[in-house]
């Protein structure tokens, strides 16, 4: 599967075309605008950042936020047009970029159509059984009936993923997306809550509308595998290592990600997700920038190493990569801004130094994971297949480190620099430093 062995990069498609927050309506002068073009002058930073894969957030007519739908199948006029976000996925190809989009099917927006049928003629309507409803209650719009929102949010009305027409509708749109625009995979928003038995028919779906089509869902907790597997979705986003990344640096306590990542992908039977490539990150949309939430930013460039570096897909949340700030307690438009234009920095230089060197490596991308060596500030992993091994080496501490350890060999090349590695007499880990050492057969 191609997104085994790539980088991706996320943008939250209205926030960073400058789209204002509400959908007014004024249909013609917002799509004149032609907003989502910009994503064009960022595809030579994207290319020298490394990246093989966008994930866009939604992107599709929403009423605000764009997770609250109104057309599956219609380009967001506060974005411009279906022709202009073709245009923009075809230079994506050409410049060897897959596109994967945010595929919102666990509910819609009240202004999605054939909700609004339901509120203007009740138990009239062909697509009341589209949705949760009871015509014997009432909502806090004051509907006069009833309906399931999202986690009680009655702004994302639930969808009956049990409905053959609903589900019909879905496919329709999904086969759309890959006809017309050519995507190669799919987010799904919440992806927990989605029923089994339509994630299910939606993996079969896809897989026969383009081959290595990529799934990877949404869930924030517990066993991913509720909704990974072989006929489920191929990844996951890994919530858990999320946090244990920068809470380890943060408490200076390296067991803690070590241990979830021993849990996660270990060589022991009990080992949750060995052989999986769940999404990894250090931020996106939903939470607070990493360059805020960490407490030393000289850690920086150390939780990105570790992020390229453990077993996963690296994803990367524009912005990030030159250390933007942004805090969720302010507001989830404080997370998702429109910059003018990318910059460019040591951290940027030093994550394209990350990409390009997983992607010489069949270790990185594949290998198997054991921890070699585990304090609070410093550890080592291994990761190893057939062809190659490397140790990952972080010492997140202001002080030296000297590692002693049974490398298996005596000399490394450094992925990351290039630079020669002896292991006799120690391996000496300088101060805020990570590594990635293929070693010598």
């Amino acid at each position: 599967m191609w997104a085994e062995n790539s980088v991706f990069y996320q943008i939250y498609t209205l926030g960073f075309c400058g789209a204002p927050f509400a959908n007014e309506g004024n249909a013609e002068e917002e799509m004149e605008l032609h907003r989502i073009r910009k994503i064009s002058e960022w595809i030579p930073h994207m290319k020298k950042l490394g990246i093989d894969a966008v994930y866009f957030c939604p992107l599709f007519e929403s009423d605000t936020h764009g997770y609250n739908t109104r057309d599956y199948k219609k380009i967001d006029v506060r974005l411009g047009t279906n022709e202009d976000f073709r245009d923009i996925c075809k230079e994506l190809h050409e410049n060897g970029i897959r596109v994967v989009l945010d595929g919102v099917f666990n509910h819609v927006g009240r202004g999605f159509l054939q909700f609004q049928d339901v509120v203007k003629n009740r138990e009239n309507s062909p697509y009341k059984d589209w949705f949760h409803i009871s015509f014997d209650g009432n909502s806090n719009y004051n509907d006069g009936l009833w309906y399931e929102g999202w986690e009680g949010n009655y702004d994302l009305v639930k969808l009956n993923l049990r409905n053959e027409e609903v589900i019909g509708h879905i496919f329709d749109a999904v086969r759309y997306w890959v006809e017309f625009f050519g995507i190669d995979g799919l987010r799904l928003d919440v992806a927990y809550c989605l029923d089994r038995d339509f994630v299910r028919r939606l993996r079969s779906f896809t897989d026969s509308l383009k081959e290595e089509f990529f799934l990877v869902g949404e869930i924030l907790g517990g066993d991913y595998k509720v909704i990974m597997g072989d006929d489920k979705f191929h990844s996951a986003t890994n919530y858990e290592c999320y946090k244990g990344i920068y809470s380890a640096f943060n408490s200076m306590n390296m067991f803690e990600i070590v241990h979830s990542l021993i849990r996660q992908f270990g060589s022991d039977p009990w080992t949750l997700y060995h052989g999986y490539h769940l999404l990894s990150f250090v931020d996106n949309h939903d939470v607070t920038r990493i360059a805020t939430i960490l407490q030393d930013k000289k850690h920086l460039p150390l939780v990105y190493a570790m992020c390229f570096g453990m077993p996963g897909i690296p994803c990367i949340y524009y912005g990030s990569e030159w250390g933007e700030e942004g805090d969720k307690k302010n507001g989830d438009p404080s997370l998702r801004p429109c910059f003018e234009k990318p910059q460019w920095n040591e951290l940027s230089d030093w994550i394209s130094r990350l990409a390009a060197a997983r992607k010489k490596s069949d270790a990185l991308c594949q290998g198997d994971f054991r921890s070699v060596l585990l304090t609070n500030r410093q550890c080592i992993f291994e990761r190893k297949t057939d062809k190659e091994r490397v140790l990952v080496a972080i010492n997140a501490d202001s002080e030296e480190y000297v590692a002693h350890f049974d490398a298996g060999c005596g000399m490394a090349v450094d992925l990351i620099s290039g630079k020669k590695h002896d292991f006799g007499g120690g391996s000496h880990l300088p101060p805020y430093s990570a590594s990635f050492w293929l070693m010598e057969k």
